[in-house]
C-alpha cells in the first residue's frame, strides 16, 4: 500500500511548485474562522500549542497569511487522536465554554447572526464546538435548532462547515456540506463568504471549474485581496499561469504585504520562463517575511534553473538554516547536486530526506540512482526495491519514479554483472532484450511479456571502491585533467545551464578516446569492438562516446533506435519535444523560439507561394507583424485546411545524390479558443528513413577515412580543411537523423571535437553569447553547448551552411603536441569498473594544475 507522503518536487509537469499550491489550499483547520470571528481563536490558541508535526509547524509559519474564513478541511482532531483526545476537550470547564459563547453572541461575531439574543447564544455554542473540533456535537446542536426553525441560515451554514471539517475523504460529508451551503446561497445569494466556503469544498474534490465559478461570484459581490489570491491559486494549479498572475497582481494591489501572494506571483513568472522576474518576486516575498522557507526554496530552484550553482546553493542553505528538516529543500538540493555531478554530497541530502520521510519516492529513487552511478550496486538496488514495493493504490496514478525504477534495477544488475568484463567484448544494445529497450526508451509501464529478469548480484563481483586521484600515475592524472578541460569546453558560459563536472569528465575522456581511435584508423590500425577486431566504422566512433554518456548517468536510456525491435521501427520511433504545451513552456529552448519562428515564416511563404499565390502578398504583410509563435495561427487560417493549426516539415538535402532530399523534422502548432497552444518539434525514426541517412553517413565516412589517411602522410592546409568539413558534414546528418533515444547531441559534439583533434585541429572557441541566448534549462541532466548545435544542424538549409556556421565560432587552431603523449584512454579504462572509478575521482586536484594548449 502506498504511504502518505510529500508530493515530489520535480518533474515534466512542472512539479516543483504544485505541492506548495496544494499546501496553500489544504492548511490546518486551526486557522479557520479566526479572522471574522476572533473569539474562536481563544480556543484555537490552546489547541494550537498542543499540535505537533509538520502540519502544526506549517500553521505557525503561515498563520499571518491564512487570514480568512476560506476554510481548510481536515479530519477532526477527535478522529485523529481518538476518544482520549475528545475526553480531554470535553473536560474543559463548561462555564468557560458558555462564557466564550456568550461573548461571541453579544458581539455577533459569527455568520448570519439574528436579532434574537437567545438564538444567537445557541448558535454561538455550536460555533465554539466547531472551533474545538467537536464537529458531531456541533452538527447535533445545529440540527436541533433547525428542527424548530428549518430556515435558520446561520445554523444551515454552520452545519455545512461542520460536515466539511469532518473530512472530505468521506464523500458523504462532502455532499452534505455542499448541500447545506447551496441551501444558504438559495436563501442568501448576496454573501460572498458562502461562495468562498463552497469553493473550498469543491477544489479538493477536483471540481476546480465549479470552485473558480464560485470564487468569481464572490469577487463580483465583494472583491478582496484574499479572494483574488485564492482564485489565483486555483488558476495556478490548473496551469493557467497568465490568468493566475493577473489575480495575484490584483491581490497585491489591494494588499501589498502578502508574502504568499508574492511567492505565487513569482511562480507564475517561473513557469512562463521569466526567471529574472521570478527571482525578483521571490526576493520581495523574503523582504516581507524574512523567515519564509518556501521563498528561499523557490529562489534556490530558480537559480538552479538559471545555472547559477553558487547562488542556488546559498538559497537552499538559508532555507535549511531556518528548518534543517525541510524535506522539499533537501530533495531539491540533492537533485541539484546530482545533476552538478556532486554525487557524494547529493547522497547526503537524500539520506537525510529519507530519515525525515521514509516513504519519499523521489529521495528513495535518487538515493538508489546515486549509489548505482558511483558503482555501489548493493545499496543502490536495495533503495530501488523499496520504491518498487510502494505500489500505487487502485485508481491512483503511478509516480514517475515508480515507472522508472524497475528499468533502473534491471540495468543496474546488467552493469554489475559486466563490471570487470572488457568493454570491447560485449555490446549493450544487443545484450538487452528488445522489448525492454523499447519500453524503457518510451518510458512505458514495465509490462513486458515473457521478460526474463537479469541475474541477481553475484557475491564475487565487488562494488566499485573509491580511487584517490594521487593513486593514478602522473600521465593518467594529466589525462584526467585534460579531459576535464575539454569537457568544460562543451559548457555554455551564459545563464541557463547548470555545469555538470561528471558529464564534463566523461565526455572529455570520450573526446580523447575518439581522437586516438580515429588516428589509429587513419594509420590503418584495426580496433577491437563488440568482440571483433576490424577497421573502425562510423558507428564505432560514435559508440565510444555512447559508452561514456551511458555510464555518466545510468538514469537515462542511451540506446540506438535502429537496434529496437522491428515492430517498433515499423511503427516509427518518435523523438518528441514539446516547446509549448498550453501555457507550460519548455524553458530549455525558450530564447531559441525566435530562430524557429523565422524558419517557420520562411516555410509559410514557400507554402503560400505554391498553393495560394494570389494571397501571398497578404500573407507576407501579416507575417511581418508576427513576433510570437502563437501569432502564426491566424495567418494559417487564410487556408481553410489549417484552421486549427498546421505542421511544417523540413527537408535535408543529400550530398551523395544531388537533388535528393530526406525527411527532416516536423514542427507542429495548434491552438484552441482560450489561447492554449501546442508547439512541438518531432523527428520520426523509421527503418526506411534510417537506411537513407545511414547510406549518406557511410559515404561521408568512407570519404573521410580516405582523406584522413592522406592527411596523416601530408598535412597540407587544403587537406585539413577538407577533412574538417567532412567531419562537420557527417555530424550534420547524424544530428538530423537523431539515431539515439537520448543524448544524441552531446555524443555528436564529443565526436566532432575528437575527430577534429585527430585531424590536427582543436576547437578553442565557444558559441558567441549573443547566439547562446537560452535563458534556462528544465532538462534533468546538464545541458551542454551542443544543444544549440543540434538545432543549428536541424534548421540549416544544408550541410555546407551548417559547416560554415559551426566553423565561424569554433575558432579551430593547431592541436598541442602534448596530446600525443597522453596514455590510451581505452587501455587505461578498459572496464566499467575503471570508468566509474575515474568518474568518481575528486576533480579538485585539476584546478591546481595549469593546462596550457598552444
Amino acid at each position: 500500500m502506498r504511504a502518505t507522503k510529500m508530493a515530489p518536487a520535480g518533474g515534466v509537469a512542472w512539479g516543483p511548485w504544485v505541492p506548495l499550491a496544494l499546501l496553500a489550499l489544504l492548511a490546518p483547520a486551526a486557522l479557520a474562522l479566526t479572522e471574522r470571528y476572533p473569539a474562536l481563536s481563544l480556543f484555537q490558541q490552546e489547541r494550537h500549542r498542543q499540535r505537533h508535526g509538520p502540519a502544526g509547524e506549517w500553521a505557525e509559519q503561515y498563520s499571518a497569511e491564512c487570514d480568512s474564513s476560506f476554510l481548510h478541511f481536515h479530519e477532526s482532531d477527535c478522529d485523529i487522536g481518538g476518544s482520549s483526545s475528545c475526553e480531554s476537550i470535553l473536560s474543559l470547564n463548561t462555564e468557560k465554554i458558555l462564557s466564550q459563547a456568550k461573548l461571541l453572541a453579544e458581539q455577533k461575531r459569527f455568520p448570519f447572526a439574528t436579532d434574537n439574543d437567545n438564538t444567537n447564544e445557541e448558535l454561538a455554542i455550536a460555533y465554539v464546538l466547531i472551533g474545538n473540533g467537536l464537529y458531531d456535537e456541533a452538527i447535533r446542536h445545529f440540527s436541533t435548532m433547525l428542527q424548530e426553525e428549518p430556515e435558520l441560515v446561520s445554523a444551515i451554514y454552520g452545519r455545512g462547515i461542520a460536515y466539511g471539517k469532518k473530512g472530505l475523504h468521506d464523500m458523504k460529508n462532502a455532499e452534505l456540506a455542499l448541500f447545506e451551503l447551496s441551501r444558504v446561497i438559495s436563501l442568501e445569494p448576496d454573501h460572498p463568504e458562502v461562495f468562498e466556503q463552497r469553493a473550498e469544498i469543491l477544489s479538493p474534490l477536483g471540481r476546480i471549474s465549479e470552485a473558480l465559478s464560485d470564487l468569481t461570484k464572490a469577487i463580483q459581490l465583494q472583491p478582496s485581496a484574499r479572494l483574488y489570491r485564492h482564485r489565483g491559486t486555483l488558476y495556478f494549479i490548473s496551469e493557467d499561469y497568465a490568468t493566475a498572475h493577473e489575480d495575484f497582481q490584483r491581490s497585491l494591489e489591494l494588499n501589498k504585504n502578502q508574502p504568499i501572494a508574492m511567492l505565487y506571483k513569482g511562480l507564475t513568472f517561473f513557469h512562463r520562463g521569466l526567471l529574472k522576474e521570478a527571482i525578483e518576486s521571490f526576493k520581495e516575498a523574503l523582504k516581507q517575511k524574512a523567515d519564509f522557507i518556501d521563498a528561499y526554496k523557490s529562489l534556490g530552484q530558480a537559480y538552479r534553473e538559471l545555472g547559477n550553482f553558487d547562488a542556488a546553493t546559498e538559497s537552499f542553505q538559508k532555507a535549511l538554516l531556518l528548518n534543517q528538516n525541510h524535506v522539499q529543500t533537501l530533495q531539491l538540493k540533492g537533485m541539484m547536486l546530482y545533476h552538478h555531478g556532486s554525487l557524494d554530497e547529493a547522497l547526503k541530502n537524500f539520506k537525510r530526506c529519507l530519515q525525515l520521510e521514509p516513504y519519499n519516492e523521489v529521495c528513495q529513487y535518487m538515493k538508489g540512482l546515486s549509489h548505482v552511478a558511483m558503482g555501489q550496486f548493493y545499496e543502490g538496488i536495495k533503495a530501488q526495491t523499496k520504491v518498487m514495493l510502494n505500489d500505487p493504490l487502485p485508481g491512483q496514478k503511478a509516480s514517475p519514479e515508480y515507472l522508472k525504477v524497475k528499468y533502473l534495477r534491471e540495468y543496474s544488475r546488467y552493469l554489475h554483472a559486466h563490471l570487470d568484463t572488457p568493454l570491447t567484448e560485449y555490446n549493450t544494445d544487443t545484450d538487452l532484450p528488445g522489448n525492454f529497450k523499447d519500453h524503457w526508451a518510451k518510458n512505458l509501464p514495465f509490462l513486458i511479456e515473457n521478460y526474463e529478469e537479469q541475474p541477481g548480484l553475484q557475491p564475487h563481483i565487488k562494488d566499485v571502491l573509491f580511487q584517490n586521484f594521487e593513486s593514478y600515475k602522473p600521465d593518467v592524472q594529466e589525462l584526467i585533467c585534460v579531459a576535464d578541460h575539454l569537457g568544460s569546453m562543451m559548457q555554455y558560459e551564459t545563464p541557463g545551464f547548470l555545469p555538470n563536472k561528471r558529464i564534463h569528465r566523461a565526455m572529455g575522456l570520450a573526446t580523447l578516446e575518439v581522437m586516438q581511435a580515429v588516428q589509429r584508423t587513419w594509420a590503418n590500425s584495426k580496433v577491437r569492438m563488440n568482440g571483433k577486431t576490424r577497421l573502425m566504422q562510423w558507428r564505432d566512433m560514435f559508440d565510444i562516446a555512447v559508452k561514456w554518456r551511458r555510464i555518466a548517468d545510468p538514469d537515462q536510456p542511451v540506446l540506438w533506435l535502429d537496434q529496437m525491435p522491428a515492430r517498433s521501427l515499423s511503427r516509427g520511433f518518435n523523438n518528441h519535444i514539446n516547446l509549448i504545451r498550453g501555457q507550460v513552456i519548455n524553458m530549455r529552448y525558450l530564447e531559441y523560439f525566435e530562430k524557429i519562428l523565422h524558419f517557420i515564416k520562411d516555410r509559410i511563404l514557400v507554402y503560400h507561394g505554391a498553393n495560394n499565390p494570389k494571397g501571398l502578398l497578404e500573407v507576407r504583410e501579416a507575417l511581418e507583424k508576427v513576433h510570437k509563435v502563437e501569432d502564426l495561427l491566424p495567418i494559417m487560417k487564410f487556408n481553410s485546411k489549417t484552421r486549427d493549426g498546421f505542421t511544417v516539415n523540413t527537408k535535408v538535402p543529400s550530398l551523395k545524390d544531388q537533388g535528393k532530399e530526406y525527411d527532416g523534422f516536423t514542427i507542429t502548432i495548434t491552438g484552441d479558443k482560450v489561447g492554449n497552444i501546442l508547439f512541438s518539434v518531432e523527428t520520426q525514426t523509421t527503418e526506411e528513413r534510417t537506411q537513407l541517412y545511414h547510406a549518406e553517413i557511410d559515404a561521408l565516412y568512407k570519404d573521410l577515412t580516405a582523406k584522413g589517411k592522406i592527411l596523416i602522410l601530408s598535412a597540407e592546409l587544403g587537406e585539413v580543411d577538407a577533412v574538417c568539413n567532412l567531419i562537420l558534414s557527417l555530424v550534420y546528418y547524424f544530428y538530423n537523423l537523431m539515431p539515439l533515444s537520448r543524448g544524441s547531441s552531446v555524443i555528436a559534439y564529443s565526436v566532432i571535437m575528437g575527430a577534429l583533434m585527430a585531424s590536427g585541429k582543436e576547437v578553442s572557441g565557444k558559441i558567441p553569447k549573443g547566439k547562446a541566448s537560452i535563458k534556462i534549462s528544465k532538462c534533468i541532466s546538464s545541458v551542454l553547448m551542443e544543444e544549440l548545435v543540434d538545432f543549428e544542424a536541424m534548421t540549416a538549409p544544408g550541410s555546407e551552411a551548417f559547416t560554415k556556421i559551426a566553423r565561424s565560432w569554433m575558432n579551430l587552431k593547431s592541436i598541442s603536441p602534448s596530446y600525443k603523449s597522453l596514455p590510451s584512454v581505452s587501455e587505461t579504462f578498459p572496464t566499467l569498473r575503471t570508468m566509474i572509478e575515474v568518474l568518481n575521482t575528486d576533480s579538485s586536484h585539476c584546478l591546481k594544475k595549469t593546462i596550457v594548449v598552444v
